[in-house]
């Protein structure tokens, strides 16, 4: 895999994994990770993106992996950096490796998150600049700097949108890590999240599960209208077994974004995936992969397959 350095604010560096296609025309396919995974864990569904003929970018969150400093080794941060700051440092070294070639984002949780919002205020940043200098003309495809955006496992946190018997458990669980990442300046680690991570990641994302709406710290941008405004092709998977995200969470999440281009996939037993909780549907790669591929390639819904 090539390896390209990538440099962001305040000393924040990152490295972004590289698995181009023969074709240097192919679409371009940037992986977004979950909180506390590696982009290494990545591998297999890259591999199986890069098989179906896609050009293929991994990278790491902040903190995370290969991207440093680590998390006690610079201050807290949340997911205003993460998608203001880092995320179009990054999608500006993808552009000048596949110059001429928007790439989608794949985003897993959290991942799939923050690909929808920047992708939220990218398309609108275009929609203004498509009004400024051309009076408001312009093609249904100049939606930014994304081509579109494929999400798995990937739903709103509001606890409101689990089921009920799940309620009590949503707000005990997530406001207790948002509590202890205030006091302690970041999460250790446990209940739901395994790894460490950043304080206000984790009070950013407490509050959103608190009141459905999207408010991260520091930042100017209404990111629940934008969201509202998104326009771009959107892909969202859910599993049948993934409690962390489950498809009323999904569901919930895309009725935020009646706008978009928006295809769904629920994955159950019928769709050829042995494997459907939060993190080990990575080891059906080779299925999930050549699916996400068509989709991306020729807006190829996913479905069942032929009995």
């Amino acid at each position: 895999m090539e390896s390209i350095p990538v440099a962001s604010e305040g000393g924040v560096s990152f490295v972004l994994r590289v698995l181009p296609a023969a074709d240097p025309a192919a679409p371009v396919v940037l992986i977004m990770p979950a909180m506390a995974l590696k982009a290494k864990f990545y591998l297999p569904i890259a591999k199986a993106l890069h098989a179906a003929g896609l050009s293929v970018v991994t990278t790491d969150l902040r903190a995370q992996g290969e991207a440093h400093p680590g998390l006690h080794d610079q201050p807290t941060f949340g997911y205003r950096e993460l998608i203001e700051v880092d995320l179009p440092r990054v999608l500006a070294a993808v552009r000048a490796r596949f110059p001429g070639v928007r790439p989608h984002l794949f985003g897993h949780s959290l991942g799939g998150q923050l690909s929808l919002l920047h992708a939220s205020a990218a398309a609108a940043e275009a929609r203004a600049g498509t009004a400024t200098t051309a009076g408001g003309t312009g093609t249904a495809d100049q939606f930014g700097e994304v081509a579109g955006v494929c999400v798995i496992g990937t739903g709103t946190v509001y606890w409101k949108a689990f089921g009920w018997r799940r309620w009590a458990e949503a707000l005990y669980s997530i406001q207790t890590i948002g509590l202890v990442a205030r006091v302690r300046g970041y999460w250790p680690g446990g209940m739901l999240i395994g790894g460490a991570m950043p304080g206000r990641v984790m009070t950013d994302w407490a509050r959103h599960s608190l009141t459905s709406r999207y408010r991260p710290a520091g930042t100017t941008r209404n990111y629940d209208r934008l969201l509202a405004e998104l326009d771009v092709p959107v892909l969202a998977i859910s599993l049948d077994a993934d409690r962390l995200g489950p498809k009323s969470n999904v569901d919930f999440l895309c009725r935020r974004m009646p706008r978009a281009r928006l295809d769904r996939w629920h994955i159950t037993a019928t769709s050829g995936v042995a494997h459907r909780d939060h993190f080990a549907w990575v080891k059906d790669a080779a299925v999930i992969g050549p699916a996400v591929a068509g989709w991306i390639r020729e807006r190829r819904v996913p479905e069942k397959p032929s009995a």
